[in-house]
């Protein structure tokens, strides 16, 4: 399509061509590219299960070697808390204190949620500051329970309030302790030091929203010499903001691209597959991903710890194999030396070897092995499904016929497709996003992690803006489509390794909870 003047100038000034918009939109007037699943991953069959002294193996291999290696925990935050608060907005929204109770209410619009904030409001971390900010002449005018809580909720989200549903999800109070209250930007710290800190110090990056830069440096300087002091570890924070460059531009229902009140084209973030761009700029040997709101209170940091040794040990373990076999092959193997290289791709890294293979030339089959074997690796741990939605483990066929792990997200799958949808419904296990990652070559070069990314994995979304329907195209996610050509392994983790915090009251589970 023809840009006016005025709209290809916006296009460039965020970094993007015109080129690429024109391809965004054709995006939306496409077929939606659905995963083809063939099979989920299951114990045997792509996902180990490490016995006890496997797991020992692994802890005591990470032990002696990430000192060798730079290792930083990469930690996505750039997500506002409004949509752990959502029930409670339309609470605010539709629920009259002059007509109607919490019960009839919970009732009428069959809002359980409600019930549960209110009956376990006391156990929240921030029940004390609500209860502070409260209007003293309010709270002594209020009689009855319903009220209450009303005023509660208002105080809590309100504008002239506390107003956390506009706050960064990482700077929340998440844990109450004996003697002060912790975000998950303070967990993320403590866990860190416990796995991560090398020589005395730990590097952690985390990707943010850039209005939230100013405020996260300010709990850093409030809270990083008592935890420094309490782990006896120092810390290097670095922080970043998804480039404006991966923006997508949005559309109305018909596919046409929409105007803002001043005429300017609407973009939208592309979603956390733009973080790959991010993920790309960090330089370091082992990186692990894990989302800012999978944290747990203190009680649990051990067994934590551990498993984050196990995922590091493993990826450790497979890189350095990987790189004697990379050396080899570009040195000049044996045939024998090239089925020992074969073998490892295909049981240690789960890459499916082509059914030619066999049929390649010396040549040829040096360089297919090269071509599999020489990618960034990924680590990712996997926990039981307990009917969390989001992302699974799966093997998925590609365009060309090949076939890989893949993590996939539910809307990647076409629930028109019977089949796939009964392949989603014998799924046993689920993304916690707990991911090592290894991104340098055996050589010691980093990969452009941005040629290992499948670019038609995109998705697109259904928003609102100004009451308005309208489609956001997002890119392909961070652990999906954007890491759909690394190699891959999963490994069994138990569920006390994943405690996201979706909705206000996922505070009350015992994770988050001091005994």
């Amino acid at each position: 399509m023809k840009f006016s003047d005025k709209h290809s100038e916006q296009i460039i000034a965020k970094g993007l061509t015109l080129a690429q918009v024109e391809e965004q939109i054709d995006k939306f007037n496409r077929k939606i590219p659905y995963a083809d699943i063939t099979e989920h991953a299951s114990i045997g069959r792509g996902i180990l299960k490490l016995d006890e002294t496997l797991q020992e193996k692994y802890i005591q291999y990470y032990k002696e070697e990430h000192e060798k290696l730079e290792v930083l925990k990469f930690t996505p935050a750039s997500g506002a808390a409004t949509r752990m608060f959502k029930f409670l907005y339309k609470f605010l929204d539709t629920y009259n204190p002059q007509k109607d109770s919490i019960n009839s209410y919970v009732n009428k619009e069959r809002e359980p949620d409600v019930r549960l904030f209110f009956i376990g409001s006391e156990k929240l971390p921030f029940y004390d500051d609500v209860l502070k900010f409260m209007n003293k002449t309010e709270l002594d005018r209020i009689k009855d329970s319903d009220g209450f809580n009303y005023e509660f909720v208002r105080t809590l989200l309100a504008e002239n309030g506390l107003n956390y549903g506009n706050y960064p999800k990482g700077l929340l109070p998440f844990h109450k302790y004996k003697n002060h209250l912790s975000t998950p930007f303070q967990e993320h710290l403590f866990e860190a030091a416990s796995y991560a800190c090398q020589e005395g110090k730990s590097k952690l990056h985390f990707t943010i929203s850039k209005q939230h830069y100013n405020k996260f440096i300010h709990k850093e300087q409030e809270i990083i010499k008592h935890i420094e002091e309490k782990t006896n570890c120092s810390f290097e924070i670095s922080y970043s903001y998804q480039a404006e460059k991966t923006d997508t531009i949005a559309v109305d229902l018909k596919n046409r691209p929409i105007l803002d009140t001043d005429g300017n084209l609407v973009f939208r973030p592309g979603g956390h597959g733009a973080l790959i761009e991010n993920l790309n700029a960090i330089d370091a040997d082992v990186i692990f991903i894990k989302n800012i709101d999978n944290v747990v209170v203190n009680t649990y940091e051990d067994e934590i710890s551990r498993y984050k040794k196990i995922l590091g040990g493993k990826l450790i373990d497979l890189q350095q194999k990987a790189f004697k076999f990379m050396e080899m092959l570009h040195n000049g193997v044996s045939q024998e030396e090239l089925h020992t290289i074969l073998h490892f791709l295909f049981e240690g890294l789960n890459v499916q070897i082509s059914e030619e293979f066999e049929k390649y030339s010396q040549k040829y089959q040096v360089e297919y092995l090269i071509e599999k074997l020489n990618r960034p690796i990924r680590v990712c741990g996997m926990v039981k499904n307990e009917g969390e939605p989001g992302g699974g483990p799966f093997w998925v066929k590609h365009e060309n016929g090949s076939i890989s792990l893949q993590i996939v997200e539910s809307a990647q799958i076409d629930r028109k497709n019977e089949y796939h949808q009964s392949i989603l419904k014998k799924s046993t296990h689920f993304n916690p996003v707990d991911i090592v990652c290894g991104v340098k070559d055996y050589q010691g070069n980093k990969f452009d992690l941005t040629q290992f990314v499948d670019k038609k994995s995109y998705f697109i979304a259904s928003k609102s803006k100004s009451g308005k329907k309208i489609k956001a195209l997002e890119l392909p996610g961070l652990w999906n489509g954007a890491m759909a050509f690394w190699n891959t392994v999963f490994i069994e983790v138990p569920l006390v390794t994943f405690n996201p915090v979706k909705t206000i009251n996922d505070l009350l589970k015992p994770t988050h909870q001091i005994k």
